[in-house]
């Protein structure tokens, strides 16, 4: 057995596999395609489910990948066993009702033992006990020792999930220790010892298991392998753990250096590091396939282990920012195989250093508001935290369970777990239900998600808005019918369209279906999971019925204004590119008839300077008329001849380039115009900020692009007419008007300052006593939260130990400020906890630290009530 490095492995993997007649395939993206059943993909065959499940044809029959993978179940466990990680890389060799056991077997065995040159007393295969068919296939095709291989049951080796496609299985064992197992027995204690490991499962995918329970041969069965990647690599690299591979290594070295820690010497510390190791390599995989950190769905698993990282870092010793240099490394060992990492890297740091410097931020948040929760239970005698406040920290300021179980530990306090189990089974439910539910490998139950692979659209609507074809597929959202009547609604599938379906962030086309006997409004056109043309319908004149010829006729008006969007998005693009550099990258994009949105990779808000220069640009090439070509070409060829493609899309081995003249050119399989002068102009109409390092522009063309300019002439006479001056005259007047106001600001700002000192000695001489406290408390008028804040301030510095609550009517709504002199504190003053009942009262609410706190309210009417109970609430807090 020879030693060979991750990389190594994986290219072994599919070159021997290809050398069988497999197409390989790159990695599909983290984030599923048309998918909703899963958030992320977390195994090799996930990208493939349509291909298994008949709803899709497959590029080839046999299918090779290497398929990048998310699971974060057991994300407690990494770092503190030797096999958990979030991210890994699954190798998996594929067949569509191609080959079956006779060949799959023989050549898993050719490839460990001639390839790998595992020596085969270390070896050991598992079957399930009646798959006679399997046992004679490793006997007579292979030379396995016939008494290495044990038969076990269905929780062993029998692969199912539910009802659908299912089938016993093989896996392949190897042996890091000595000595031959000889019973089954003997060979389950040793796996339970993790003496003995799979690392190979060979899936015979040939049954149908329906309701009742019974399993159906299926006609053409298929084949489903997976093999680790990290896990082969350890038996060939002869380490006991995923973190002492070459690849994952060589990142955990990188940690050790940025932490000045040695790995091996502590174990907790070892803990910290290999959790570093392994989360860094999930964020930057994860941001570089389009994630973005958020509070929900797959930013939240993005948020979460980015998070987890940064905690071990504080716990290392690590006060600055330091895991965007851990990418460095994440790129340099894993780049050449996705090379995505390296064309997207200042970007994939850009977007964790912003993440790292945010949880720094909450983090400190989090304690102040952990240290109140502590405070309150101590004082109220209670002895567990409850989970329902755990979980707001955990889940509103990303602090981690365990830390806030360290810390209230050392208060002799414990946490509700169950009640945060509880919390987190419900927010778990809440993202399952807003994904919604589906059957066995995503297919939706709707109808229009069972359709037969068989059932083949053919597209030609890009020259054409017209054409002449026939219905194969009629149905509703609950079954599929033979015909539908004037009123209904459903969907209708035919043999060949110029309707294009939603994507790319292109809508769908409506327009019209007629047939003889009726006729069809289209209100979208949609693909479904296994990429058919589903036309979505309704019935507004006579009966449309199944195999009827139909004539279909787009909306060409509507298509025109799309196709307008289209091109000038992608004309925006490059035209960001050349403003703002070649960071730039599209990260979303929405074209319909009214406008356009486009989402892109940048880190601060555009300028007006740069926002006009985009503009123009844009638009002096839609002056230019330039000619508008599309090719079809290989994908290589695509990008050697410099088109954009987006990292995060998965295209085949033919991609459509669309070209601007010379100015731009991207991979699209959109509808666009025949040159940019029917575009007609562009209008940058807003610039915003979506999520971390990406920005959206929204913008309208054509007759829309017109509608603003008219709109924008319209205010401009407006203003004209209410100034009286002439349009060039129209800043000089805003100008002066503006300077009058400030004036008047002033002279406003310097009456209120004079009413302020004069009731400022009022309010100090009228305070009371509570306690030995100095308690000074005024109802106002009409100051804002700035002037109250002001006159609080100067009160507070003259009453030497004490506390003032103020409250200002204006505009019918209440202003409150609480603040404490630094002295009262240790007294057991805090104005944050005074204002949140003094709120109350007005019909509001607020916080804020212990010196200061601020809130609003909605009835003036109460304000002497609410300073009253200022009084009640002090008497209770001053020790």
């Amino acid at each position: 057995m020879k030693f060979m490095g991750a990389n190594e492995l994986r290219e072994e993997f599919l070159s021997f596999f290809e050398s069988k007649g497999h197409l390989k395939l790159q990695s599909f993206p983290l984030v599923p395609r048309n998918d909703n059943s899963l958030l992320l993909i977390n195994a090799g065959m996930a990208p493939l489910k349509p291909y298994f499940t008949g709803l899709e044809q497959p590029p080839k029959t046999r299918i090779t990948t290497c398929q990048k993978c998310i699971r974060t179940g057991d994300i407690e466990n990494v770092g503190k066993t030797s096999r958990h990680g979030t991210f890994f890389e699954m190798l998996g060799n594929f067949s569509f009702g191609d080959y079956f056991k006779n060949e799959v077997i023989p050549w898993a065995w050719e490839f460990i033992t001639e390839v790998l040159q595992i020596p085969k007393d270390k070896l050991y295969v598992t079957i399930y006990f009646e798959d006679n068919e399997a046992f004679e296939i490793w006997k007579e095709k292979t030379d396995i020792d016939t008494s290495r291989i044990f038969r076990l049951g269905k929780d062993d080796n029998f692969w199912e999930i539910g009802v659908g496609p299912c089938g016993p299985c093989t896996e392949i064992h190897f042996d890091r220790g000595e000595g031959k197992v000889k019973t089954v027995e003997e060979f389950l204690k040793a796996a339970d010892e993790d003496r003995i490991v799979e690392f190979w499962n060979l899936v015979f995918t040939q049954f149908d298991r329906d309701e009742e329970g019974n399993y159906n041969r299926l006609e053409h069965p298929n084949i489903d392998t997976g093999m680790g990647l990290e896990r082969i690599a350890t038996i060939m690299q002869g380490v006991d753990n995923i973190f002492e591979i070459d690849t994952v290594n060589n990142i955990l070295k990188k940690v050790c250096s940025l932490t000045d820690t040695k790995y091996g010497e502590d174990k907790i510390k070892d803990i910290s590091i290999r959790i570093i190791t392994d989360h860094v390599k999930s964020v930057a995989m994860l941001i570089c396939d389009g994630v973005q950190p958020s509070n929900e769905g797959r930013g939240y698993v993005l948020r979460r282990v980015l998070r987890r990282a940064a905690r071990h870092g504080r716990l290392l010793g690590v006060k600055r920012l330091f895991l965007s240099d851990i990418v460095e490394s994440v790129i340099e060992n894993y780049g050449e195989a996705y090379k995505e990492l390296k064309e997207k890297e200042s970007y994939i740091k850009k977007i964790v250093k912003l993440e790292e410097e945010r949880f720094n931020e909450t983090i400190d948040s989090g304690m102040d508001i952990l240290k109140a929760y502590i405070d309150d239970a101590i004082k109220n005698n209670d002895k567990i935290l409850s989970g329902e406040k755990v979980f707001k920290l955990y889940d509103t300021y990303g602090f981690p369970l365990e830390l806030t179980e360290e810390i209230v530990e050392e208060k002799s306090l414990k946490v509700d777990i169950d009640g945060f189990n509880k919390e987190m089974k419900e927010q778990r439910e809440r993202a399952r239900n807003a994904r919604g539910e589906h059957s066995y490998m995503g297919s939706d139950e709707n109808p229009a998600n069972k359709i037969s692979s068989e059932v083949i659209t053919v597209f030609d609507g890009y020259e054409k808005n017209e054409l002449e074809s026939k219905i194969m597929v009629l149905g509703n959202e609950i079954e599929f019918k033979d015909c539908l009547n004037v009123g209904d609604t459903g969907f209708i599938v035919v043999s060949k369209t110029p309707f294009y379906a939603e994507m790319g962030g292109q809508v769908g086309d409506t327009g019209i279906i007629e047939s003889q006997t009726g006729k069809a409004r289209v209100i979208d056109c949609k693909k479904n999971v296994g990429g058919k043309f589903i036309h979505y319908v309704e019935i507004i004149e006579g009966t449309v019925k199944n195999n009827q010829d139909v004539t279909l006729v787009v909306d060409k008006e509507r298509r025109n204004s799309i196709s307008k969007n289209h091109t000038a998005t992608h004309m925006l693009h490059k035209a960001l590119k050349e403003v703002l550099g070649n960071h730039v990258n599209q990260s979303g994009s929405y074209v319909d008839e009214q406008r356009l949105r486009f989402d892109f990779t940048h880190f601060s808000a555009l300028t007006e300077e740069e926002l006009k220069k985009v503009q123009n640009i844009v638009n002096e090439n839609i002056m230019n008329v330039e000619k508008v070509d599309t090719k079809e070409m290989t994908i290589d060829e695509a990008k050697n001849s410099g088109a954009t493609c987006l990292f995060d899309e998965k295209y085949g081995e033919v991609v459509r380039v669309v070209s601007v003249g010379d100015f731009s050119k991207e991979l699209c399989g959109g509808t666009h115009v025949k040159n940019s002068g029917e575009i007609g102009l562009i209008s940058i109409i807003s610039e915003s900020g979506v999520a971390s390092g990406i920005r959206r522009i929204e913008a309208v063309t054509g007759k829309n692009a017109m509608e603003v300019m008219e709109n924008k002439n319209s205010i401009l006479k407006e203003i004209e007419k209410m100034f009286k001056c002439s349009e060039k005259d129209v800043i000089k007047k805003i100008l002066a008007q503006g300077q009058q106001i400030k004036e008047k600001e002033k002279e406003i700002s310097d009456l209120k300052a004079k009413l302020v000192q004069g009731a400022e000695d009022d309010i100090v001489n009228s305070a009371i006593d509570v306690k030995g406290i100095k308690l000074a408390t005024a109802s106002l008028k009409d100051l804002d939260a700035n002037s109250l804040r002001d006159l609080g301030d100067k009160v507070r510095n003259k009453l030497g130990l004490g506390v003032v609550v103020l409250a200002s009517e204006i505009n019918g709504k209440v202003n409150l400020i609480v603040m404490a002199t630094k002295n009262s504190l240790d007294k057991g003053v805090h104005s944050g906890k005074i204002i949140k009942e003094v709120a109350q009262v007005v019909n509001g609410g607020g916080g804020g630290r212990p010196d200061i706190a601020q809130a609003g309210g909605k009835t003036p009417e109460k304000i002497d009530e609410a300073l009253q109970k200022a009084k009640e609430v002090l008497e209770k807090l001053v020790k």
